[in-house]
């Protein structure tokens, strides 16, 4: 336990450092590590956004821009959106990145004492941020097939349920929701007068099957989204979040007293990326995802992840953590331990947006540790087996 320092608050010291920045830390101290921990693209971001976005910096465009965003980018995403839901009333505004737009969503929504459904394992953001605002996350726990089982929801909801977080694709197990699991769960929201908080950042990397949005279903819906996994944008910051006027207007007020607004340089380089085909890339991803389950088959238990770039397997002798931690100890190679997405130590994630030497080098060594777990499990059981005799 790290030591109290008063000056610190209460809120503040519940947090602990991301287990994903700590494998990042560790991997700047290794020596040709194996990195297969963090979750960013590996292709480069479209030569016409890193344009627009020089451009931009050449014009001078490097204050504020109005809260809401740029109204060329607002416009565009709205054009979009409209197309695709056909909900005049449903408004959007430009983020400081996906996660600003969660912040100020959860933010809007959540007073003390409030409570929100969520999947674990879950993206490392959600059970945190809940609490930071004094809400209680209520758990569903979706192994052994990561699929959401729609009854199980609805028997959770009591009337201090506020929201509903939904990932889909899933971090970190790239699961996709079915169309009728997200139908579903749109309309138990909506029933219920919950609201159903879609985080669509990893919508473009379905691989298996079209990608379904509950705001098809239902207008109450607030989508979180943005350019980082996308458009390989990660570092420019630029998301946003659209839904029910009143939510749209609270997160376009709090962002004036937080993150004001987002980065304009990014803003202008996501006007740009908007246009730009990624269809090449995307097929490069689910490419590196079929090779690495090739590899893996017959050495470890996956569920096949229809989306995102995670695998996400059971660790071989139980234990995520442990395993995460040989893997380091033994191949220099880099994994998360599911502990940093939920309360569950069985498995661990591994993100396959990496060269193809480098994802190479990473199969080996799972390989490797596979069979050293079984050799060390076969040892263990011989001599229990000597023990009783």
């Amino acid at each position: 336990m790290k030591p109290v320092d008063r000056r610190i608050s209460k809120r503040a010291s519940a947090f602990d450092s991301s287990g994903i920045r700590k494998v990042f830390d560790l991997a700047a101290t290794l020596h040709d590590p194996i990195n297969l921990a963090i979750g960013q693209p590996d292709f480069a971001m479209p030569k016409e956004a890193c344009a627009a976005a020089q451009a931009a910096i050449d014009a001078g465009k490097s204050g504020y821009t109005p809260t809401q965003g740029i109204q060329a980018l607002r416009m565009r995403l709205e054009e979009r959106v409209q197309n695709e839901l056909n909900q005049p009333e449903r408004q959007l505004c430009i983020t400081s990145g996906s996660s600003g737009a969660l912040v100020l969503v959860l933010m809007s929504l959540i007073d003390p004492g409030d409570e929100v459904v969520i999947f674990e394992p879950a993206f490392l953001m959600y059970r945190p941020l809940v609490e930071f605002l004094g809400g209680k996350c209520v758990v569903i726990d979706t192994a052994p097939t990561f699929e959401i089982d729609v009854e199980q929801v609805a028997a959770v909801i009591t009337p201090r349920c506020r929201a509903i977080i939904l990932n889909t694709p899933a971090n970190p197990t790239g699961v996709v929701a079915s169309a009728s699991t997200v139908r579903d769960l749109a309309r138990l929201a909506e029933q219920r007068s919950v609201t159903l908080i879609s985080d669509e950042l990893y919508r473009s990397y379905c691989y298996d099957t079209p990608f379904a949005s509950p705001a098809t279903e239902s207008e109450a819906v607030v989508v979180v989204d943005g350019f980082s996994k996308s458009h390989a944008m990660t570092g420019w910051r630029v998301g946003w979040v659209h839904g029910p006027k009143a939510i749209i207007e609270a997160c376009s007020t709090l962002q004036q007293y937080t993150f004001v607004c987002a980065p304009q340089v990014g803003q202008w380089a996501a006007l740009a990326a908007i246009d730009c085909p990624m269809e090449l890339s995307l097929a490069a991803c689910c490419r590196k995802r079929d090779r690495l389950m090739a590899g893996l088959r017959g050495h470890y238990r996956f569920v096949q992840p229809g989306g995102a770039f995670y695998l996400y397997p059971e660790a071989p002798g139980g234990s995520g953590s442990a395993f995460a931690q040989r893997a380091i100890d033994q191949e220099k190679l880099l994994v998360v331990p599911g502990t940093v997405f939920g309360t569950a130590d069985t498995h661990f994630r591994i993100a396959y947006t990496v060269s193809e030497a480098i994802l190479d080098r990473g199969i080996a060594a799972l390989q490797r540790l596979a069979r050293f777990e079984t050799m060390a499990s076969e040892k263990n059981a011989r001599h229990a087996s000597d023990d009783l005799q």
